[in-house]
């Protein structure tokens, strides 16, 4: 299974992304789902995560402003950004809520004026 992610880039402050993740290669649909983000020198940090009954939770400093969501025929994950603050910048990936697959290479989301 390939996790690949997509949709970074550069946005202000107060700016919106929408990052996209597909598992590929999998035969079967992937139950749980969740985006993390790693900043250098940090650990790899939880952000969303969406299981097989759409549930969803966030760490708290995303409240309000991200929304995860998913495309289970496509095996595809998606993070709705809004109202970005430069302390979202990091480099983002997905992967199971246990964080059973081999890592991508993520997408880099950096939040500047």
């Amino acid at each position: 299974v390939q996790l690949q992610a997509s949709g970074g880039g550069l946005q202000q402050p107060g700016g919106s992304l929408r990052l996209s993740c597909t598992a590929s290669g999998s035969p079967y649909r992937i139950r749980s789902m969740a985006w993390y983000r790693q900043t250098p020198g940090n650990q790899r940090e939880l952000v969303a995560l969406i299981d097989d009954y759409r549930t969803t939770e966030y760490v708290d400093s995303v409240k309000g402003r991200f929304t995860i969501a998913r495309d289970n025929a496509k095996n595809t994950v998606y993070l709705q950004m809004n109202s970005l603050k430069p302390e979202d910048t990091a480099v983002y990936f997905c992967n199971t809520m246990t964080r059973a697959l081999p890592w991508g290479q993520g997408t880099l989301v950096t939040v500047s004026s």
